[in-house]
């Protein structure tokens, strides 16, 4: 079995060869951003998001923490923060369980139709190419970002960006 460092190594090298846009926050390999698009036919199409990927020195044994900087209307993403909550017990998630954004749940649950025109309406407001530059610059800061305002996951960093 391989050592911590050479799995996360392995897992942000098969990361930067994806698709998505990767950018090393310092000079270690354990803070980052990443630039991915909504997935195509869904209601966030057209979207551009920025993450920010932290991962611990016990990684892969202790999950990344991620957290969206600019926003996104989803049940599972804290609107103001862009905290994921990520249900590592639950990997079966469904907006019924312990959503950060309890009126998204709520709306996609009782109106989808409705749900979709406002995931529309932030992808327009807050999720293009240009919004995702500016975002960054507000919140880069090391001390705006700390850990403790992301939530963590099991999941793969290297996976698909689900929404």
């Amino acid at each position: 079995m391989s050592s911590p460092s050479k799995r996360r190594e392995m897992d942000l090298m098969k990361l930067m060869m994806s698709d998505y846009k990767v950018e090393m926050i310092n000079d270690g390999m354990q803070e980052f951003y990443v630039d991915f698009h909504g997935p195509k036919d869904s209601a966030y199409q057209g979207g551009v998001w920025r993450i920010r990927v932290d991962l611990p020195d016990a990684y892969p044994y202790k999950s990344p923490s991620v957290g969206f900087v600019n926003k996104i209307y989803h049940p599972n993403v804290d609107e103001m923060s862009g905290s994921v909550c990520l249900d590592v017990i639950n990997q079966t998630w469904s907006p019924m369980f312990d959503p950060l954004n309890g009126e998204a749940a709520a709306l996609m649950m009782r109106d989808r139709t409705a749900y979709e025109q406002r995931v529309k309406e932030y992808c327009e407001r807050y999720a293009k190419p240009e919004d995702v530059g500016t975002a960054q610059e507000d919140n880069s800061s090391d001390e705006e970002l700390s850990e403790d305002g992301y939530a963590s996951s099991d999941e793969a960093i290297a996976g698909e960006a689900d929404l």
